[in-house]
């Protein structure tokens, strides 16, 4: 990257990007204003774009990213794909455990879909930093998934096996964005680490056990911000 007066950053994800937390007191999901987006463009020298979205997979962003990304000319866009990606439909496995499921994206086309955008943004001079997933909170997920519906739980847990295969699922798509960004030499934040670094780093998470709530949302700042500093200093202001 060049040294100018001036960056354009876009952070593009789903609704960890977007600053989504869960409200305890109205029991709903609900912006967070001081999202990570928001704490990092204080601290750069020109605008932050949120282009985070409730929901988003890979492959949704891949189709949106012209007009959600590219269109802005950014110097720089923070990736975050992968919690809604590798989820399922657990509605239908509580009501019937014992057929096939498969994620909202299979592992390869969540690699290729990576693959193919970082291609898209290193051919439009863009700098791509990819970012690894916070860790998810199985105990607290699975309560979450299961609704504390008692025969959804069982039915739930049949299929899974056990409640720990949450947090590994959930975990292999973050190494693939590591494996990713090796193999494309991309610039990558590891947030996952900083998160681990906490035996109980489950009081960065919201009651659903997945969605950082401020504190976590802050903690991802603080870890873009060092990773910037030691970096890409001359983005940061002085």
């Amino acid at each position: 990257m060049e040294v100018k007066d001036s960056y354009v950053i876009v952070a593009y994800g789903d609704s960890i990007t977007k600053g989504v937390i869960y409200d305890d007191k109205k029991s709903r999901y609900a912006n967070l204003k001081e999202n990570f987006t928001s704490i990092i463009e204080n601290k750069i020298k020109g605008p932050v774009y949120n282009a985070g979205k409730f929901g988003n997979t890979i492959m949704r962003g891949a189709r949106k990213m012209y007009n959600d990304v590219i269109k802005k000319s950014p110097d720089m866009v923070l990736v975050e794909f992968g919690g809604n990606d590798c989820d399922y439909k657990w509605d239908e496995i509580a009501k019937n455990p014992n057929m096939e499921y498969k994620p909202n994206t299979d592992i390869i086309t969540f690699r290729e879909t990576l693959l193919s955008m970082i291609d898209t943004l290193k051919t439009n001079h863009i700098l791509p930093v990819l970012m690894t997933l916070p860790p998810l909170d199985p105990l607290k997920y699975f309560k979450w998934i299961a609704k504390e519906d008692s025969f959804a739980e069982k039915n739930i847990l049949h299929w899974l096996g056990t409640k720990d295969r949450l947090f590994t699922w959930h975990n292999s798509y973050s190494k693939m964005i590591t494996q990713v960004a090796n193999e494309t030499s991309t610039v990558l934040i590891d947030v996952r680490s900083e998160f681990l670094k906490y035996s109980d780093y489950s009081k960065f998470l919201c009651k659903d056990g997945i969605h950082p709530n401020t504190e976590g949302q802050s903690l991802i700042a603080t870890v873009i911000l060092n990773f910037m500093k030691e970096n890409y200093n001359f983005i940061l202001q002085n």
